[in-house]
């Protein structure tokens, strides 16, 4: 009988879970299966899909339209750059306030979780004023640096690295490994999973940043990839005159469709990583 109920319950809870995915990916297939429809047929039948009338003429006159392009290209510049900071410099920043003995330790992490609690628009106004005393507007400068030593990031990984045995890191010493060396031999190869993690949400923030670019990079040369998507109805309309509503909506989802693929891919290459990462940052140190 308990059996019974237990496969009664996993049933239930595999096709919740089943109709839950398809509520969720329901609006994606939709967008991404009307970027190939004719744009009068995404208008007059907008939950119709005919494979025999799929056309590729959306994103013909989207990259046309529109410099997603250059979009691609500047986030592609942002993304490694500044992913990269946070990948070496937060783990390091975490590593010393988890193995690491210093005068006011405790006041500096208590600091940096304070900035965890501060709305990113309270901040915009000093960094743009910073950026312009700076000369840095419009400049990959100022995409880059603000916010690539994340506070989240090093307090996830701090509770990451505090799990790590100190005897580990003890014998390391003793063998005559330098402090960076045990970094870096000894703690990454540990924290790995939690990395992987951490990888994953630092390119979600930063391809879905957009906030922060549309102040500081107003110029069309700088603009990244969701800024040119925010303006996707004006640059379609300016660049082609007469464009009506199912032309402008056809090139919307066009777009909105190549921007999906990077980070679907991401996550699925990942996948497993980063729920092991999510896991281990569940640790508590």
């Amino acid at each position: 009988m308990t059996r019974t109920r237990l496969t009664l319950s996993s049933v239930v809870t595999q096709v919740f879970l089943v109709l839950l995915t398809l509520l969720f990916l329901a609006p994606v297939v939709w967008a991404f299966l009307s970027a190939f429809k004719p744009a009068n047929q995404i208008i007059s039948d907008p939950l119709g899909f005919d494979p025999s009338q799929i056309t590729l003429d959306n994103f013909e006159r989207m990259f046309q339209d529109v410099p997603i392009v250059r979009g691609f290209v500047n986030t592609g510049i942002v993304l490694v750059l500044k992913g990269g900071l946070t990948l070496f410099f937060a783990p390091l920043a975490a590593y010393g306030f988890a193995k690491y003995e210093f005068p006011f330790k405790d006041l500096l992490f208590g600091t940096v979780l304070i900035t965890l609690m501060l709305p990113t628009i309270v901040l915009i106004i000093p960094l743009l004023l910073e950026m312009k005393e700076l000369g840095w507007v419009n400049t990959y400068q100022a995409l880059i640096l603000p916010g690539a030593i994340d506070a989240f990031a090093i307090f996830w990984m701090r509770q990451v690295i505090a799990a790590v045995p100190d005897e580990l890191l003890d014998a390391a010493r003793v063998d005559g490994c330098s402090e960076f060396g045990i970094f870096a031999r000894i703690v990454l190869p540990v924290i790995k999973p939690a990395l992987a993690g951490l990888a994953v949400l630092t390119v979600m923030n930063i391809y879905n940043d957009f906030v922060w670019p549309v102040v500081i990079a107003s110029s069309e040369r700088m603009s990244t990839l969701q800024v040119v998507l925010s303006s996707l109805a004006q640059n379609i309309t300016g660049n082609r005159i007469g464009a009506d509503y199912a032309t402008v909506t056809g090139e919307l989802l066009a777009a909105a469709s190549i921007a999906l693929v990077p980070l679907l891919l991401i996550f699925i290459v990942l996948q497993k990583h980063f729920i092991n990462g999510i896991l281990a940052g569940s640790v508590k140190g």
